[in-house]
């Protein structure tokens, strides 16, 4: 399988498999033989004497992967979006084999500036990415040039609620607006501490409004869960047509979109969609509710989690 000869003073090791040649030159006849030793070993594993293709860029990987991996993904719909992103970035331009980890460095710098968050999750998605490249593809990648980069430190849990008045504006606001779908979404939100992405996912024949709740089949964290509907919360549910299978047949883009027209209107430039969980869970202990009741309602595996999202004012 594998020939060692003595060429003047060096000596030549040269390996052939099915018409395949791999040959290197060593000076010590040592070196020469444990080089051979182990690209035998590799080929007795199924690792043939493959090259890298040296046209394939960072993008062919990506556009690979999205069009294999993403789409099995529970939250392939922020993916998608991540993923497209990504693609518009001059890294992707970029040939594989010349890649290494001070070009992710480079980019992490700059990315960093878009919060860490952001940044951590594209280091991640990244690495992920060579990952299933060199595992799953087999593509003769020698290493994943990201694995000794340290990510981001995530940013302090976020401790933004409604103001006074400032569920009002919102609800003004929404009333100047044709989108019929956008103050029923956030009032609901309020009522159940549902995520985004649980509301625009719930179907009709997930609704037991005889029994005051709702099942989510899959959510963030693997698990399914009952989440109970207050009198209001039904009462909003009701007003909404039911004439699709979701109760909301509408994208997480175009919801994105209204949202960010809204609060631009009502003037709440600095709270997010989600931090309306916060209010909801918060308002959930305000109520009364003990950890293990507002738990089974949020989600939340561990009270740590949890309490991240509690911001107590007092009764309400």
């Amino acid at each position: 399988m594998s020939t060692i000869r003595k060429r003047g003073k060096k000596y030549q090791v040269q390996i052939r498999l099915e018409g395949q040649k791999k040959t290197k030159t060593f000076n010590h006849l040592k070196l020469a033989k444990k080089w051979s030793i182990y690209y035998e070993n590799k080929i007795l594993l199924g690792n043939h004497l493959q090259t890298l293709n040296k046209n394939l860029s960072l993008r062919d990987l990506i556009n690979k992967y999205l069009k294999e991996i993403t789409p099995l993904k529970k939250g392939k719909d922020r993916e998608q979006q991540r993923l497209s992103r990504l693609l518009k970035e001059d890294l992707v331009n970029h040939k594989v084999y010349k890649l290494n980890t001070k070009d992710f460095i480079e980019f992490k710098n700059i990315r960093i500036k878009d919060g860490n968050r952001t940044c951590r999750y594209d280091l991640a998605l990244l690495h992920h990415i060579y990952n299933t490249a060199i595992k799953q593809w087999c593509y003769p990648i020698t290493h994943n040039p990201l694995s000794n980069i340290p990510k981001p430190k995530c940013n302090p849990p976020r401790e933004r609620r409604l103001k006074p008045g400032e569920y009002e504006r919102l609800k003004i606001a929404s009333s100047e607006t044709k989108v019929w779908y956008l103050w029923p979404i956030i009032d609901f939100a309020i009522e159940t501490g549902m995520r985004r992405s649980e509301i625009l996912n719930m179907k009709w024949e997930h609704l037991g409004l005889d029994n005051k709740r709702v099942l989510l089949p899959m959510t963030k964290n693997g698990s399914s869960r009952w989440v109970p509907l207050s009198e209001k919360a039904i009462k909003i549910l009701k007003n909404v047509p039911s004439s699709t299978e979701h109760v909301f047949p509408i994208t997480d883009v175009a919801l994105r979109q209204s949202w960010e027209r809204l609060r631009n209107r009502a003037n709440l430039i600095d709270f997010t969609f989600h931090d309306l969980r916060h209010e909801a869970i918060s308002r959930m202990f305000e109520k009364g509710l003990n950890v293990p009741e507002v738990a089974s309602i949020s989600g939340h595996k561990t009270a740590s989690q949890l309490f991240r999202y509690v911001q107590i004012k007092g009764k309400l």
